[in-house]
């Protein structure tokens, strides 16, 4: 982990480093509701100037999605080459259970996750593991509301898998619970969870592999920057799997950094479980 993090107002001198971005989308591209015009157009000058991008999201949904979903909020098509979300990570580990019914906690949003497998959806009684994608009702409901039926999982030593690790996402500027608290929630009970996305190995392998493929060679980390706004899942992630990082403050982190002096940040940066390499207000060129 880096000892210091160089604050940027843009990524240009820097970017020259690195052959692969890894980077995140909500709260760096877009903020659920329109993109951010500088960051697109940051990513497109990086692809120009030959770094591969490959966008990597916690979304609990397959690629395909995240792409139509992109397309609709105005996400241009030259700011990136690939996406990888934890819902293909996911697909993957429920794939592995093929034929055993699960119950899936979550809104009908993110079926897609499952189409096409044998994964049988039951009731919450009847299932022999839970695939959790986001609360029922983000915009009323916290982790509190499953206490009844978290303890009951635990007690039938159910696996949960989380498909979308992040805690909370900015929607339009209100922040949301997502499937990761749902998760902490379930640990902190005594149960089993499995976390398909940021920060855990498997979506950074998966990330780096369609990387890889895109230009037709292998990266070495050195040559890998990872960007994204929230300590616990993009430079968390980011540190442990041992590829640079590149903060953007004015996403998940944005109240608590807003007002801070440079001599402030550095201090709140030191008191984080992880530091990044680097930070900026919004990813720009």
């Amino acid at each position: 982990m880096p000892s210091s993090t160089r604050l940027l107002s843009g990524v240009a001198p820097i970017i020259g480093q690195y052959e692969l971005c890894l980077c995140d989308i909500w709260g760096v591209v877009h903020n659920g509701v329109a993109p951010y015009a500088e960051a697109c157009a940051a990513l497109a000058k990086m692809r120009a100037g030959g770094v591969t991008v490959v966008l990597v999201s916690n979304a609990p949904r397959p690629r395909s999605d995240i792409a139509i979903q992109l397309g609709r909020l105005g996400v241009p098509g030259d700011a990136f080459d690939a996406i990888v979300t934890s819902g293909d990570v996911a697909r993957d580990l429920i794939a592995k259970r093929a034929g055993e019914p699960l119950y899936h906690l979550g809104p009908d949003r993110d079926l897609p996750l499952m189409a096409g497998l044998d994964a049988p959806r039951v009731g919450a009684g009847e299932g022999h593991y839970v695939v959790c994608t986001g609360l029922f009702d983000d915009e009323r409901e916290t982790a509190e509301s499953y206490a009844e039926a978290l303890a009951d999982f635990v007690r039938r030593d159910l696996t949960l898998i989380c498909a979308n690790p992040d805690l909370v996402v900015d929607r339009g500027g209100r922040m949301v619970p997502c499937a990761g608290s749902i998760a902490v929630a379930y640990e902190k009970l005594g149960g089993r969870a499995i976390y398909a996305g940021k920060p855990h190995a498997p979506i950074y392998e998966l990330a780096i592999r369609q990387g890889e493929e895109v230009r037709g060679e292998s990266v070495e980390k050195a040559r890998i920057l990872a960007i994204g706004d929230a300590i616990r899942t993009d430079v968390a992630g980011a540190v442990q799997y041992g590829v640079a990082s590149l903060m953007c403050l004015a996403g998940i982190h944005a109240e608590e950094t807003k007002d801070l002096s440079e001599a402030e940040l550095e201090g709140w940066f030191a008191r984080q479980s992880h530091r990044p390499d680097f930070a900026m207000p919004q990813l720009a060129w």
